[in-house]
């Protein structure tokens, strides 16, 4: 009777993340399954860093560019639901960057460190790392962060944001109506991305990251 032979386990691509031209860095790091397609690793991308996928983007990994196609934006040689990581030759070191938004000018620095086999019932791609919030996609790349989250601003915003609580408390009957659905609620959402700069929740990153389509299969 001959023995069964079992599959192989998938390898798993360690991926360092940073977000270019930020100080302190922004960073993730990724376990990204070799069977991922570059459209499913543009969507963990997307959740990694809280973005909504709304603009233009494209990968450069061996000097040639990868992406989703949409109207009105620029066309790619190969299909993204059928190109794996894999398939890319990227080796452990090797570098390749991937822009979001070119009008910000985003830019994600990637980095392979090392490969390993899958484990057994964890689920993938998964964050297992990383320093604060990924950048609000809608201003105006990194030269604009820097400039909107120096620390007088940031307390500014704070001190902002407590004066608004403080009313809410203070509040009763239909002045709370008028606190929470009126102008402070704007501003209160407006101050959201100063008051979070350092905040990094993994474990939410990985529900959504679990949540999202099974964009890593080959489409037969």
């Amino acid at each position: 009777m001959s023995e069964t032979t079992q599959p192989e386990p998938l390898s798993v691509y360690h991926v360092r993340v940073v977000v270019r031209g930020i100080s302190p860095l922004i960073w993730r790091r990724l376990l990204i399954p070799a069977d991922t397609t570059i459209a499913g690793l543009h969507s963990a991308l997307q959740v990694a860093f809280g973005w909504s996928g709304e603009h233009l983007h494209r990968f450069m990994i061996h000097g040639t560019e990868y992406g989703i196609s949409y109207l009105g934006g620029g066309g790619f040689r190969d299909d993204p639901h059928r190109v794996r990581v894999a398939e890319l030759g990227l080796r452990p070191t090797e570098r390749f960057t991937y822009e979001y938004n070119f009008t910000a000018g985003w830019c994600l620095d990637l980095r392979v460190e090392k490969l390993q086999p899958s484990e057994p019932g964890r689920v993938y791609p998964r964050c297992v790392g990383g320093r604060r919030a990924g950048p609000p996609e809608e201003w105006a790349g990194p030269w604009a962060f820097l400039e909107q989250t120096q620390p007088h601003l940031v307390f500014a915003a704070l001190r902002r944001a407590a004066e608004i609580v403080g009313r809410l408390l203070q509040a009763d009957g239909g002045d709370i109506v008028g606190v929470v659905l009126g102008e402070d609620r704007d501003e209160l959402a407006s101050l959201l991305p100063l008051l979070g700069l350092d905040s990094f929740d993994r474990r939410a990153y990985n529900t959504a990251l679990a949540a999202l389509p099974a964009t890593a299969a080959v489409v037969a």
